[in-house]
């Protein structure tokens, strides 16, 4: 028998997630977004709602699908039950114009509502509630929540879901997890008819994550057309299952910054699990890029979680100079070198220094690395990767 981590504990690490606060204090009702097994519903249950109606249930979907009028008349029924969980609702997305209804009436009800499919919401041309609802977005474990329980290798390698990060089994379960995504997610939602040809595409999507999106190699290496592979693209981010991160084009206009995103999938676990690949099989190479992706993400995750509004881009230009992450925080403008290394030295900051000089605007040049001292050089300032994490919220200049 597999031994697990007692569930006090996993309870113990969900409850204690940065969203938890803010989402126990919202005076409104909210829509949580985040891609399956992230902790919605776990997060959601420990907010203690009155009523839980979950979509994943098929006979209960099956009865407010033919009658969504039906919340109105259970609540009517059932007065003392004034918070209510909706789980996948975008499963019925026309339930959300009878949430709507209910919460006009002002009569103190919230509603607490999870979704995993943005594409499913926008479909359905859904009522996303402009002014009834806060919308949050929830990511798999990230790097602060796990405090003393963070390992890198297993965060880049097996990835951060809840129970795949916490159980010793998790990684035996990545491989359901896909073909659960395409089962579930894909199929059962129609999104695609050529699941075959998406599968495939998928494969190869994976293998692309952390580079810049060159539409005619995936249709060329999948051979599926590229406005095919386009919709594809639009699946994987609708899904919540890639983040796009977009080109820094605000430079000297004497130099050529390429238009394109680069994408990257929202868990390394579930990356490297499509690509068929287990922790122990990786090169260095491999967990350098792998370690530039997943530091990406947490800076994507922390400006959700905290609603910062920083702008984050990527930088590339014709000249093959590349700026592994910009972060725009108002009037303050940084360049991020991600390196793997555990040693560090002045010639690392060249790309960054370079950048500089056609930025139009001064910038704040940082080298993150997998050391752990913290140097100043003449070219920039360069932090563990720690270190920069722990003070991404008030960044040094």
């Amino acid at each position: 028998m597999l031994e697990c981590v007692p569930y006090s504990l996993k309870m113990t690490l969900m409850l204690e997630r940065f969203l938890k606060t803010r989402l126990a204090s919202l005076p409104k009702s909210l829509l949580l977004l985040g891609p399956r097994q992230v902790g919605k519903s776990t997060l959601c249950n420990a907010l203690n709602p009155d009523l839980l109606i979950n979509l994943a249930d098929e006979s209960l979907y099956t009865q407010y699908l033919r009658d969504p009028s039906l919340l109105g008349r259970r609540l009517a029924a059932e007065p003392e039950k004034r918070c209510i969980m909706i789980d996948e609702v975008q499963r019925i997305p026309s339930l959300l114009n009878t949430v709507q209804a209910i919460l006009d009436q002002d009569n103190g009800y919230k509603f607490i509502l999870t979704g995993s499919s943005a594409r499913k919401l926008k479909r359905g041309k859904a009522n996303l509630l402009p002014g009834r609802v806060f919308i949050e977005h929830l990511p798999p474990l990230v790097f602060w929540e796990l405090g003393d329980q963070f390992n890198l290798e297993k965060a880049l390698t097996t990835g951060c879901l809840p129970e795949i990060y916490l159980q010793p089994y998790g990684p035996e379960l990545l491989e359901s997890y896909v073909t659960g995504y395409l089962r579930e997610e894909i199929q059962a939602e129609a999104l695609t008819k050529d699941l075959g040809a998406y599968a495939r595409f998928l494969d190869l999507a994976a293998g692309f994550s952390g580079q810049y999106l060159n539409y005619s190699k995936l249709a060329s290496d999948s051979e599926i057309n590229k406005e095919t592979i386009r919709r594809y693209i639009d699946i994987l981010v609708d899904t919540l299952l890639v983040e796009r991160v977009p080109s820094f084009t605000r430079v000297d206009k004497n130099r050529r910054a390429r238009q394109k995103d680069k994408f990257i999938f929202f868990d390394l676990g579930v990356r490297n699990s499509i690509c068929g690949r287990r922790a122990g099989t990786f090169s260095r190479e491999e967990m350098g890029t792998l370690f530039e992706q997943w530091l990406i993400l947490q800076v994507i995750y922390y400006n959700k979680m905290h609603h910062k509004g920083w702008h984050i881009t990527t930088y590339k230009d014709a000249n093959s100079l590349e700026v592994d992450l910009i972060i725009e925080q108002d009037s303050s403008l940084y360049a991020i070198e991600i390196k793997s290394a555990t040693r560090v030295h002045e010639r690392m900051f060249k790309s960054l220094a370079r950048f500089e000089g056609f930025a139009k605007r001064p910038v704040h040049k940082i080298l993150v690395y997998q050391g752990d001292v913290r140097q100043k050089f003449e070219a920039g300032l360069a932090l563990p990767y720690g270190d920069f994490l722990t003070e991404l919220g008030n960044l040094p200049v």
